[in-house]
């Protein structure tokens, strides 16, 4: 007797120690034998002098595309440099289908220069939703994660936000025209050069808040709003939305510990949003 083939994982129940360790072994791999080794025809500029991509983007991307979907059949991916090269695919967001959705090396820059300050990002879309997200820090070798409705993990240690704080106390991560709005309350802010260093550090309590801004491209910020929000976190859009990995068009992601300080960080942004700042 013929023994059926075993059925694909649903999206939602896919071990999160699994991609962990994927993430981990790819990083190894492809990503931190060229830090800082990195000639200069492995690196390249993409839409501005700003906007880079690296040999290690691209071979990471490419393996952690080929081991997720053996890991989860029927999947589809959106890696940030296959969208590059194809916006279209894109649209895939919005299918029933689970879709991967892949930063391999977010902050490329400071990884192009040296600068310890990136991560890899990895997040699981179902129905235009992100249902479990992962940041790997390999340089620390830190692996936070999350499931929708599970609560957010860092290498077994139960994430929790910042507890609110009197707006003269809060730090957290912002632009330069944010920081100007800022700095007449009292707010501390400073910038990291990656997406995902600053949701990890909102995400475990070391910063208060994190402001994003256009371009809100679903990779550096599907894993990271599900880690942050399922932290104890309040995520949303500037008009108040919530976020989702498809929202390409929105004008700020802000993060806060609780959504009476999100209200007064969005009312001191409101110049900024207007486009007034």
């Amino acid at each position: 007797m013929t023994t059926p083939p075993a059925a694909a994982p649903a999206a939602d129940a896919i071990d999160l120690m699994q991609v962990a360790a994927i993430m981990r072994e790819v990083a190894r791999a492809e990503i931190l034998p060229r830090f800082r080794t990195l000639g200069r025809h492995e690196i390249h500029q993409k839409s501005h002098p700003g906007d880079l991509v690296t040999a290690a983007d691209v071979a990471a991307e490419k393996a952690l595309s080929e081991r997720l979907t053996a890991l989860l059949p029927g999947s589809a991916v959106v890696g940030e440099e296959a969208a590059h090269a194809d916006p279209a695919i894109l649209a895939t967001l919005q299918q029933d289908a689970p879709v991967w959705v892949l930063d391999p090396v977010d902050g490329t820059r400071n990884f192009a220069t040296g600068v310890p300050r990136f991560a890899v990002m990895v997040a699981l879309v179902q129905g235009g939703d992100t249902v479990a997200g992962w940041i790997l820090d390999p340089v620390a070798d830190t692996l936070y994660a999350a499931r929708r409705g599970g609560g957010s993990w860092c290498d077994g240690r139960r994430l929790q936000v910042a507890a609110p704080a009197p707006l003269h106390a809060l730090a957290g991560a912002a632009g330069f025209g944010h920081a100007k709005l800022f700095k007449p309350h009292g707010i501390r802010t400073r910038q990291s050069g990656s997406a995902a260093h600053d949701y990890m550090q909102a995400s475990d309590g070391r910063a208060d808040f994190a402001v994003f801004r256009r371009r809100l491209n679903p990779w550096d910020h599907a894993a990271g709003a599900l880690i942050f929000t399922e932290a104890g976190g309040f995520c949303r859009m500037s008009d108040g939305r919530p976020y989702r990995p498809g929202d390409t068009d929105g004008d700020h992601i802000i993060l806060a510990p609780s959504e009476a300080l999100w209200r007064e960080l969005r009312d001191i942004l409101r110049p900024h949003i207007e486009g007034r700042a």
